[in-house]
């Protein structure tokens, strides 16, 4: 009897399709699939993306490091090896050493200057104001235009003797400033700085137009109530709140004063003198123009190393409180 039941529990399990196989194999490779499919998703996406970065990012700069180690006119073999000559040579240029006080000149005035103006205007087309949204969008338009069409319309405007600036000078009584705008060392570097702040400050001000908006109306409500005037509320409540924005601003400003060339390669060129070079200029003289690629690759070592050192620096110490819970940090779970 026993022998009998055994043998019909054998054979129903035998013939119940349906019963789960308990051993887990069916569930682990089922499994393992998955894992497969979603690690073949993220190739088909990943891979791309890092052959165009290692071929027009990484591959670039190994090339420039190497090349920066010779004197080398961008013909012919590299066989005339230096070291670090090419790095001795630059600073003790004077030239060059100029360049990093002209790009220092810009992060202060930028910074100083054009940040400020944004953050003001932004406030300022936060409010209640009839047709603030055309004032957006003027404010914000010559961001727009490419950094080419900038610097020939200013070209025009700057024109000696026919320009509109000539013009309003004579119309102010500031003739002495007449023809000088982009022909003079001692006023073309403010010249420039004009134009970039036509130019950059309508995008800062769109950050910090997006920020204020980010602010709960209800707090700066219950500040009110409680009597903080105007300024008290920019300054205990806006101001804080605010703080990611502007640090990401600025963060923008001055590696876009580092790298600054366009703007200025169509206006002036470096000059007059080299009183409006900056190191991207200078790189592209001695690489193009002068055929001293050796010497230009340096530059744009010591170019690369500047912006690299400051971010690190700056995500480090400035932007550590902002990005403590991001999943780049570190932070996330």
């Amino acid at each position: 009897m026993p022998s009998s039941v055994t043998t019909l529990t054998e054979v129903s399990v035998a013939a119940s399709p349906s019963l789960p196989d308990r051993s887990g194999r069916g569930r682990g490779r089922g499994r393992g699939r998955g894992r497969l499919g979603a690690w073949a998703s993220v190739a088909w996406f990943l891979v791309p993306a890092l052959v165009l970065f290692l071929v027009f990012v990484l591959a670039p700069i190994v090339v420039a490091v190497w090349t920066g180690f010779f004197k080398w006119g961008g013909i012919g073999p590299m066989d005339d090896f230096v070291g670090f000559g090419n790095y001795t040579k630059l600073f003790d240029d004077q030239v060059f050493l100029g360049d990093l006080g002209r790009g220092l000149y810009l992060i202060l005035m930028s910074v100083l200057v054009q940040l400020p103006f944004a953050l003001f205007t932004a406030v300022l087309l936060n409010q209640r104001l009839r047709g603030r949204a055309v004032y957006r969008m003027l404010f914000f338009a010559p961001y727009i235009l490419s950094e080419v069409v900038t610097a020939v319309l200013f070209t025009m405007i700057f024109l000696p003797g026919a320009g509109m600036a000539d013009h309003l000078a004579g119309f102010f009584g500031l003739e002495g400033l007449q023809g000088k705008w982009l022909a003079d060392p001692s006023t073309v570097m403010p010249t420039l700085f004009v134009v970039m702040i036509w130019k950059y400050f309508g995008f800062h001000m769109m950050l910090f137009l997006a920020g204020l908006q980010g602010i709960p109306s209800e707090i700066l409500e219950a500040a009110s109530i409680d009597g903080a005037g105007a300024w008290q509320r920019f300054r205990h409540i806006t101001l804080p709140l605010l703080g990611p924005t502007i640090r990401i601003s600025v963060f923008l400003s001055i590696i876009g004063s580092i790298q600054l060339f366009d703007l200025v390669w169509v206006m002036t060129a470096g000059g007059p003198n080299h009183s409006s070079e900056t190191m991207a200029i200078a790189m592209f003289q001695f690489g193009f123009k002068r055929y001293q690629v050796g010497y230009a690759s340096a530059i744009s070592v010591v170019l690369f190393m500047i912006s690299l050192v400051f971010s690190l620096f700056y995500q480090r110490y400035v932007l550590r409180r902002d990005l403590s819970g991001a999943v780049t940090s570190g932070g996330g779970r």
